[in-house]
């Protein structure tokens, strides 16, 4: 038997750190799944004008129907200001 020179002791193979592969897998496979999940945030955010929307993309308009709730604007404002937005 050869004592200390086998391919699994510290003198050859990595030396014992062959958990260091498996870390680098895990720091890669991180990455490319943060990346992928970023991408994917992204596209479901982009508007149907290819324009990014960051605010839900309704948060005006409900605010116009409030409005117009309250009695703050007339029907005839409230259809102007509706199609403005939904252009």
């Amino acid at each position: 038997m050869m004592w200390g020179y086998g391919p699994w002791t510290n003198g050859s193979f990595g030396g014992g750190y062959w958990w260091m592969g498996l870390l680098g897998m895990a720091v890669q496979m991180l990455f490319w799944v943060g990346l992928i999940v970023l991408g994917v945030y992204l596209f479901r955010r982009v508007g149907n004008n290819g324009r990014v929307s960051f605010n839900g993309g309704n948060e005006a308009l409900e605010i116009l129907k409030e409005r117009y709730a309250r009695g703050e604007i007339d029907t005839e404002e409230f259809s102007r200001r509706k199609e403005d937005l939904l252009r």
